[in-house]
C-alpha cells in the first residue's frame, strides 16, 4: 500500500488539525494514494523534556477523533525509540517500512533529531520545498495551507483557555464539546444528603481537568451540572439509577460560576437550585 501522510501528535484533534488532515485526504485521492497519520504513543515532551503537558486527548481519545476525520491508516511510533533518527533516517522509515511516498508539512512542522552531528540532522517544511532532495529522493514533500482566518488555533491555546475556565472559546477551537471521560467511583455522598445526587467521575491523570468551577455540560443528550474542584461530581437533574464503575463521557458547554465556599449545606443546597436554572 502507498500513502500520502502527514506528521503530528495531533493532542486535541482541533480544527487546525481537522484542516490539515482534510487536505491531507484531497492530496492522497488527487495522487490516487491512501491517506495516513503519522503519529507518537506519547507527547514528544514526554521523551525529550521528561514531562509532558497535561493533555486534551487520551491516547485512546486522540486515535479515535483521528480515525473519525476518515484518514485511511494511523501508524503509531513509539517516540522513546525514534526520536534519535536524523530526519534522513526517519524518512528513509517512512518510506520502507509505512509506503509513505508523499509527506505534508505544516508551515511550523519539523521532524529528525536536532542533536546529531550531520548537515542531515533536522528536516523543516521551511527547507524542503517540492522533494526532499537531500534526504530522501523517493519521498516528496508537498506544503500544507494554515487554517484560514486571524486566530492562530493551538493545543497550547486550547489549554490555557481550559485552564481559565473559557470552555466557550475552547470549545470553538476545538471544534466540538471539550469531554471529560472517566469511570464513576465512590465519593462523600454530600449531594444525595441534599436532594442532589452526583456521579463522581475519575478521569485519566494526563488529562487536562479546567478550571474548577461549576459547568453546564451534557452527558447522553442529557442536560447536567458539572462540578470541577478537588473531585469531579456530575449531578443529572430527576435521573435515578445507578451508575457505579461505569465509564461515561461528559460534554462541557460553559463556566455557570468559579469556585465558591459554603458555610451551611443549606447555603450549598441553595446556590445547586440556582445553578440548575443555567440548564
Amino acid at each position: 500500500m502507498h500513502y500520502a501522510a502527514t506528521i503530528g501528535f495531533f493532542d486535541g484533534v482541533h480544527l487546525g488539525h481537522q484542516y490539515l488532515l482534510s487536505q491531507l485526504k484531497e492530496e492522497a485521492a488527487m495522487r490516487g494514494l491512501q491517506s495516513a497519520i503519522i503519529t507518537f504513543d506519547v507527547h514528544p515532551q514526554q521523551v525529550l523534556k521528561g514531562a509532558s503537558p497535561l493533555l486534551l486527548t487520551t491516547y485512546n481519545e486522540r486515535v479515535t477523533r483521528l480515525r473519525f476525520t476518515g484518514v485511511d491508516e494511523i501508524f503509531c511510533f513509539n517516540f522513546d525509540l525514534i526520536h534519535t533518527l536524523s530526519a534522513d533516517e526517519f524518512a528513509q522509515l517512512l518510506h520502507d517500512r509505512c509506503g509513505v511516498d508523499v509527506l505534508l508539512m505544516g508551515y511550523d512542522h519539523h521532524f529528525g533529531c536536532t542533536t546529531l552531528n550531520s548537515p542531515l540532522a533536522r528536516g523543516a517544511s521551511t527547507t524542503l520545498n517540492s522533494t526532499l532532495s537531500t534526504l530522501n529522493s523517493e519521498l516528496e514533500v508537498v506544503r500544507l495551507n494554515e487554517l484560514p482566518g486571524e486566530q492562530h488555533i493551538s493545543s497550547t491555546e486550547i489549554r490555557k483557555a481550559l485552564s481559565e475556565g473559557r470552555i466557550v472559546e475552547a470549545n470553538e477551537m476545538l471544534g466540538y464539546a471539550y469531554t471529560l471521560m472517566g469511570k464513576v467511583v465512590h465519593g462523600k455522598a454530600v449531594g444525595r444528603t441534599i436532594g442532589f445526587p452526583t456521579a463522581n467521575i475519575e478521569v485519566e491523570k494526563s488529562k487536562l481537568i479546567p478550571a474548577a468551577g461549576v459547568y453546564s455540560a451534557e452527558w447522553e443528550n442529557r442536560k447536567v451540572l458539572l462540578n470541577i474542584n478537588d473531585t469531579i461530581e456530575m449531578h443529572i437533574p430527576h435521573f435515578e439509577g445507578d451508575l457505579y464503575d461505569q465509564t461515561i463521557a461528559v460534554e462541557l458547554i460553559a463556566r455557570i460560576r468559579g469556585e465558591k465556599h459554603f458555610d451551611t449545606l443549606e447555603e450549598l443546597k441553595t446556590q445547586i437550585q440556582n445553578d440548575l436554572l443555567y440548564l
